[in-house]
């Protein structure tokens, strides 16, 4: 098997994508892919290369992704937007043979230090990019094709995507998915009652690619389906609301920043959404409040689901279920949960407990980090993701706290250590802490304690600077307060619950 071969099946002529406007049939998808994937092999890429993708949600995306794992090549999705540096970490920590980059992601691969990226023989840009060396990815796409080259079989426990992502604490590393781990959650989000996507829907695209919700619950799903993904490269509320309308969306799966913005943008009409059926909601937990207001407003239920990086991504959903608000709903076939204790017991029905899971679509572990892994996933395959959950007595679950200092900043992953390795790099800068805290738009928002440095100055528009430098924008710090020191407990540890 490969997961690449989720677009085949669908009838020539059935619309698969709708990029800026123009839209490719699953027969021109799969003659693109087929290009791509050549190309990949002729240029000396070999099964098992690690290959970035720099790219927005557009054509270019879609058709790498699933060339590079049709080329049996580990695919590597980048956020296009972060700056040089952060790129520059991610390719060295996984050693990238090749990198496809598209105009969001220029300027930081023009920056790139290839010297220290010695391993990384291909880039791949679209035409005008300018990048040195690079092949152009136009050019691959067009023309007289290629002599074939055969898709690469792959077992389940072959690996397809790296997704950067972090344990319990500590800088992000990448999360190793199998073309078995995405392709068992495609099959148990298709068993899930009231969640099954049908080839006549219309997806929206709007969730990044590059996290693993966009990538596996919007992206794979749809071509799973073979139903139509209507692609957005950047969230606008209001073009946004258009494309759902313009194009018949059925399917939307948002972050919960986005319904916040639907739900309080004044000009939509009443049936804005009249024409979607799912609406789902998850990376973060969406306000009960939100969620009532979209329904009040525009007749449409949102759902809430769980799920994590390492789990490919969904556990749970409450799509076609009576869960009530606020529920993130009951396991998808085929997962098992349990809520435990800190002796790792199970927990009474309405008492609090960890969630742990377990199934065919949970990580393997953590690229180049036995020890990480061996933190979350025990020797019996229980997954202990930090969430404290607990259950109702109709089975509905609910999410009521969290054990790691993970900061969910519109549904991404910030994680203070990353942040604060950053801020302490600066000069200025003696000791530091970042802790999230509540945000109306983005859920939480990072905030920073800085101890200045004896003998330096600095102001808080220089430090957010600096990280801006060096971090995605919704990494750094929206607030920086200077504190002459930090809480500690008597052993020494950084009480960041008192900073909170």
């Amino acid at each position: 098997m490969n997961l690449a071969g989720i677009i085949d099946g669908h009838p020539d002529e059935a619309c698969a994508l709708v990029s800026r406007g123009q839209p490719t049939t699953y027969g021109e998808l799969r003659d693109q892919v087929d290009r791509l994937r050549a190309a990949l092999v002729n240029l000396g890429l070999e099964p098992g290369d690690r290959v970035g993708l720099a790219c927005g949600n557009n054509g270019y995306f879609v058709v790498s992704w699933l060339a590079a794992l049709g080329a049996g090549l580990v695919a590597v999705p980048l956020n296009p937007s972060a700056p040089a540096p952060e790129l520059q970490r991610q390719l060295e920590a996984v050693r990238a043979r090749a990198v496809v980059v598209t105009p969001a992601a220029a300027a930081a691969a023009g920056a790139l230090d290839r010297e220290r990226l010695g391993f990384l023989d291909v880039v791949i840009e679209t035409r005008g990019l300018g990048v040195e060396g690079a092949v152009c990815l136009d050019d691959l796409l067009v023309g007289d094709p290629p002599p074939p080259v055969p898709v690469v079989e792959r077992s389940l426990d072959d690996l397809a995507v790296l997704i950067f992502t972090s344990g319990t604490a500590g800088s992000p590393r990448a999360a190793m998915l199998t073309h078995g781990n995405l392709r068992a959650n495609l099959e148990q989000v298709q068993a899930s009652e009231g969640r099954r996507q049908l080839p006549a829907d219309v997806s929206l695209g709007v969730l990044p690619f590059f996290h693993i919700f966009g990538l596996n619950v919007v992206l794979n799903l749809s071509l799973y389906a073979g139903s139509r993904l209507v692609l957005v490269e950047r969230f606008d509320p209001s073009s946004a609301a258009d494309a759902v309308r313009n194009h018949g969306v059925t399917v939307v799966a948002g972050a919960p920043p986005m319904w916040t913005a639907w739900a309080g943008l004044p000009d939509l009409p009443p049936d804005a959404f009249a024409t979607v059926r799912v609406a789902s909601s998850g990376a973060a937990k969406l306000p009960v409040e939100t969620a009532q207001l979209f329904a009040d407003r525009f007749a449409v239920r949102i759902t809430e689901g769980y799920g994590l990086t390492e789990t490919s991504p969904v556990v749970t959903t409450a799509t076609g279920t009576d869960a009530p608000w606020g529920s993130i709903g009951a396991p998808l076939p085929g997962m098992q949960v349990r809520l435990v204790d800190s002796d790792g017991h199970d927990v009474l029905i309405g008492d609090a407990g960890e969630l742990w899971v377990r199934g065919p679509n949970v990580f393997g572990g953590y690229w180049e980090d036995p020890d990480t892994t061996a933190e979350v996933l025990d020797a019996d395959g229980w997954l202990h993701t930090g969430d404290i959950g607990v259950v109702d007595d109709d089975g509905h679950l609910f999410l009521v706290d969290r054990v790691k200092d993970l900061i969910i900043v519109s549904g991404f992953n910030v994680f203070p250590a990353e942040v604060e390795q950053v801020l302490v790099s600066h000069p200025a800068v003696a000791e530091c802490a970042v802790v999230g805290v509540p945000h109306p738009y983005s859920g939480e928002a990072v905030k920073a304690f800085v101890v200045v440095a004896p003998g330096h100055s600095t102001d808080e528009d220089a430090l957010v600077a600096h990280c801006a430098g060096l971090l995605a924008r919704y990494k750094c710090p929206e607030k920086i307060m200077f504190v002459d020191e930090l809480p500690v407990a008597p052993s020494g540890k950084l009480v960041r619950r008192a900073l909170r």
